[in-house]
């Protein structure tokens, strides 16, 4: 069968082929009787939009490129990322947006998201995880809208983002314990070059003032594996810890992992906490006490600040919302 035109779709609808194309390019002075008539001939006509064509005259691709900065096996392995790549494509499918995944987690993958940025292949950015003195964050600036799930390190006046309260999370886990008089208590934190290993440290640092010594802190990257060494460099420095608050749940994970190597029992011996209430924090055993991270909600408002910007909004403010202690059989 002969694919349908725009002349069928304005001969089935009544209208003439201009009016079509206005409706198609978005164009606001279509008047509802006609809007209504070329939708059905849309639909009866089985007619779909040339979007190449299209993007020559709206000057937009119908894309969003969302950018990942870490190694590829994080994608699959931390479930945190699904939340926000699905929340990202439900939003943008409602506004007949396509989401492009790249990851940029070495200096090659870099150099190809800042090419095809550049290229003019999408008409904003969504980045995720970034990290201090990402190299590729400069480059995108000169290119479409870019805001980030997550602040910026040392761009968070420039790249617009919508967050948790990463520090207000560090707070409450470590006054959690300490309420329950909980006297050597241990971090194991992100990395130190992102805003969630840089503020929970914050708030656990908040809480416990001096007490809060490098003896009694190690640092992981947010992969289990990571976790269980950091719990026993800790468990070596400082045998008789009593508690541990961990940067992310999948850590956490790693760190019962080893306490359960070392004879440790939890929480009797050492109380254990996360962060983010994650499907791992029910999976691992005990279950997790952590930090619940509002995902879906700061997906959603990060997507909302792009799409303003896409729509010619000068300026977005940042949006930071609360964290909330969910206490499990771990502390």
């Amino acid at each position: 069968m002969k694919r349908p035109t725009i002349h069928d779709v304005a001969a089935a609808a009544g209208v003439s082929r201009g009016t079509v194309s206005r409706l198609l390019n978005g164009d606001k002075y279509v008047s509802p009787a006609a809007r209504v008539a070329i939708e059905r001939a849309i639909s009866e006509t089985g007619y779909i939009v040339n979007r190449a064509a299209r993007s020559l005259v709206t000057q937009r691709t119908g894309s969003i490129v969302m950018v990942l900065s870490e190694p590829h096996e994080k994608l699959f392995e931390d479930p945190n990322y699904s939340t926000t790549i699905r929340v990202a494509i439900r939003m943008l499918g409602e506004r007949d947006l396509s989401l492009v995944m790249m990851l940029a987690g070495d200096e090659g993958d870099r150099e190809r998201v800042v090419r095809y940025v550049r290229g003019g292949h999408a008409d904003g950015v969504l980045l995720m995880s970034t990290h201090a003195g990402d190299p590729f964050i400069d480059a995108l600036r000169s290119g479409p809208p870019a805001v980030s799930c997550g602040a910026v390190i040392g761009s968070e006046g420039v790249i617009p983002y919508a967050a948790a309260d990463e520090r207000l999370g560090g707070r409450q886990m470590t006054e959690y314990f300490v309420n329950q008089g909980r006297r050597r208590i241990a971090m194991i934190t992100g990395p130190m070059d992102t805003p969630g290993g840089i503020q929970r440290l914050e708030g656990f640092a908040d809480v416990l003032g001096r007490k809060a010594t490098k003896k009694l802190i190690a640092h992981g990257d947010w992969t289990q594996a990571s976790g269980e060494r950091a719990m026993t460099e800790l468990l070596a420095r400082t045998p008789d810890l009593d508690a541990v608050f961990v940067a992310s749940d999948l850590m956490a994970a790693g760190a019962l992992a080893a306490l359960r190597a070392a004879g440790r029992r939890v929480p009797d011996d050492v109380a254990v906490g996360g962060f983010d209430d994650s499907s791992v924090a029910l999976s691992t055993h005990p279950p997790l006490t952590t930090i619940r991270q509002p995902l879906a909600e700061v997906a959603q408002e990060t997507v909302r600040l792009l799409l303003a910007l896409i729509d010619g909004a000068e300026h977005v403010d940042p949006v930071v919302l609360p964290t909330e202690l969910v206490i499990r059989e771990s502390a």
